[in-house]
């Protein structure tokens, strides 16, 4: 790493926390260290740690980039936070109810997250959302405590309905939503068979619009809820079924990630007054399900742009607890106990995803002497002017008779009147050109439409060890934006303006749009590569990027740390947990083949080679062996800058006393050994 000595003078540390927004969008969790590292203070109580550290040893565990780091304190934080802030609205709002939010667990359904989740929640009446059969048995076995409830969404098949009559057997307050009016008619025929009264939920088709890319999920075309009549019909049924007792709650969704506080504060006043309503018709009702929305400020500007959201959390909550109240008193009804599905607002900060850049594409480098053409054609004449005489033309001048030029170059070569080596000075000379002329717009007040472009085609691609479809796919899918920083060298100037490729062999593949305060930029300003590993993070990664992935290029689970802070560690932390990312016998399995059978056919193959003579014997063993090593190795880069290139061991946790009790309780026994049974 550079020394702050032979660090630009012009640059500091305080210039790249500004440039990369750490306070915009960190929320007082991360920031950048006086060595010029980032930091990541999870409680933001002012103990930190050291990204860079935990990169660190996680490589000498033998688990390189690609790497998701997951601050479980910060998880647990979140809970923390949102919980309080709810009672904290409840009390200064005067409000006769109570908070039981739930945790969708659609968000992330990692265990490691999901216990953190539920250990977090104790004392809080915090309990869990699920959407499908397979999140339900999950929601079911996890869940814990008798005051905090279980959410049932999604389409329903009467299996479906059964697994949640069962955990009201067990003494559970599972709530099914109604989503389509036929669900109904299966609960109360299930429930009759099974002896058991459901807790039912209506889900209401608002006509509040959400905003945002979620913006669908209310209104008439909505993909689930109950319009206005289907709620009446549904009342009838529940009378004539002799459950009128069975309804609890209404419920609504107006999509993930709502920027603009004055459409939730709308929304919650169309669903309170449905509430009040059902209230009146004689339900005894009980509980307001405000569904999830709340946002992650992922650019800092906080704004109503879509990756924004111009409110807080606590606002957030004080606005729900102010209008179900208003509405409630104005209606003569009591209010209910209040319910939040806040899965993104929880989940997204705790986890970081670590990028390691290993080369670099550069349009515009200089070419070389010994491919200069022997005989110059006049176009490479002309654009060698344009360079070399640039006070004698305006720059936008020059950057017309530059693509003019260019334009030509091409033409000559595809009629056959200009040789390979003419093109590829032409091609150098136009970049040289443009490179000239966005150096000189840089300080200048007025720059004309097409010169503002010319940072966006002239920026380097800096290549990473990972895959945007396994690893951040809702960037490519929805072009959702996520911060994303150097964790090192912060205290030199970024020189270097780039767009991130990933290693698959899909063009999609790349990241070419940041997050900035004022809107969007084209490219990341970073540092030159230096010959030594270079490190970017990826923030805010904790919601659905983990369970989204797929396996485009079979590039599967990167490794994974998990972090806790400990005051009496050395670096102020340790690393509770590791999971080996997957290995390539595992990812051709689940595109069913068998790893067995395909070093079989290799094996065949290589003994009819030997016996062709094609390869001698010994190199035949040795072509088998290392075919069915790299069955088992990552099936990411091998970054290696050293002579060897051996696969990453496989080195033993170092064993850690436990953590402090009164950080977090500790784990059951039955937990599963996911790290060692990867080894």
């Amino acid at each position: 790493m550079k020394s702050k000595s032979a660090a630009t003078p012009a640059w500091s540390i305080a210039k790249s926390d500004e440039l990369y927004g750490f306070k915009r969008w960190g929320a007082g969790h991360f920031g950048v260290g006086e060595d010029g590292t980032v930091t990541v203070q999870p409680l933001a109580d002012g103990r930190s740690i050291r990204v860079m550290d935990v990169v660190d040893e996680a490589v000498a565990m033998g688990l390189k980039a690609p790497l998701v780091i997951r601050f479980q304190d910060l998880l647990r934080h979140r809970v923390e936070q949102l919980n309080g802030l709810f009672a904290q609205a409840i009390k200064e709002e005067g409000y006769k109810g109570a908070y039981r939010g739930v945790f969708p667990i659609k968000v992330n359904q990692l265990r490691e997250v999901v216990e953190e989740i539920v250990s977090a929640s104790k004392g809080f009446n915090y309990g869990l959302e699920a959407g499908s059969k397979p999140e339900l048995m999950i929601a079911m076995a996890m869940h814990e405590g008798a005051s905090s409830l279980i959410i049932c969404n999604g389409y329903k098949d009467h299996d479906f309905i059964r697994i949640a009559l069962l955990g009201r057997k067990l003494g559970k307050k599972v709530i099914i939503v109604v989503e389509q009016l036929a669900e109904l008619d299966d609960i109360i025929r299930v429930s009759e068979e099974v002896g058991v009264k459901p807790l039912i939920g209506f889900r209401a088709k608002l006509q509040t619009r959400g905003e945002g890319k979620w913006s669908s999920s209310t209104g008439d075309n909505a993909k689930f809820g109950l319009n206005t009549a289907e709620i009446l019909f549904a009342c009838e049924k529940l009378r004539a079924a002799k459950l009128t007792a069975s309804l609890k709650l209404v419920h609504f969704h107006i999509g993930s990630q709502v920027p603009n506080i004055l459409t939730i504060k709308n929304a919650v006043i169309e669903a309170s007054r449905f509430y009040c309503q059902l209230a009146k018709m004689g339900f005894p009702m009980g509980y307001l399900d405000v569904g999830g929305g709340l946002g992650i400020d992922y650019d800092g500007s906080r704004t109503n742009y879509e990756s924004s959201m111009n409110y807080s959390m606590a606002e957030y909550a004080r606005d729900v607890v102010a209008n179900v109240r208003d509405i409630c008193d104005a209606m003569h009804v009591p209010v209910p106990d209040l319910v939040s599905e806040s899965g993104r607002a929880i989940v997204a900060p705790h986890a970081m995803l670590v990028v390691e850049v290993f080369e670099r594409i550069n349009k515009r480098e200089t070419l070389g002497v010994q491919h200069q053409p022997k005989v110059k054609h006049k176009v490479v004449d002309d654009l060698e002017f344009l360079l070399k005489n640039k006070a004698k033309l305006g720059k936008l001048e020059r950057f017309h008779d530059a693509v003019q030029k260019k334009e030509e170059a091409f033409s000559l070569f595809n009629l056959g009147y200009l040789d390979l080596e003419n093109r590829a000075a032409a091609e150098s000379l136009y970049w040289q050109v443009c490179e000239q002329i966005a150096q000189e717009t840089r300080d200048a007040g007025y720059v004309p439409e097409e010169l503002r472009e010319l940072n966006k085609l002239l920026a380097d691609q800096y290549v990473c060890n990972f895959s945007v479809f396994q690893s951040l796919l809702d960037h490519w899918a929805l072009k959702q934006l996520f911060p994303i920083a150097p964790l090192h060298r912060l205290e030199e100037e970024p020189g270097v303006n780039a767009t991130l490729v990933d290693i698959t062999c899909d063009s999609d593949g790349k990241i070419g749009t940041f997050i900035d305060l004022q809107d969007t930029k084209d490219y990341l300003q970073l540092h030159p590569l230096n010959g030594k590993p270079y490190y970017l993070g990826i923030f805010l990664t904790g919601a659905y990027q983990d369970i989204m992935g797929d396996l485009h290029n079979l590039f599967g689970r990167v490794n994974e740390v998990h972090v806790f802070l400990e005051d009496d560690e050395p670096n102020g932390y340790y690393i509770e947990d590791t999971l080996a990312g997957i290995r390539m016998n595992e990812v051709i399995e689940t595109v069913q083949y068998q790893w067995e059978e395909l070093c079989r056919r290799i094996k065949t193959q290589i003994d009819a080679a030997t016996k062709k003579d094609l390869v001698k014997p010994r190199e035949g063993v040795r072509l088998l062996e290392f075919y069915e090593g790299q069955m088992l190795a990552k099936t990411y880069l091998n970054i290696d800058r050293s002579a060897t290139s051996a696969e990453e061991p496989r080195a033993p946790k170092t064993p850690r006393a436990p953590r402090a009790a009164t950080a977090k309780p500790a784990k059951p026994a039955t937990r599963r050994p996911r790290a060692a049974a990867k080894a």
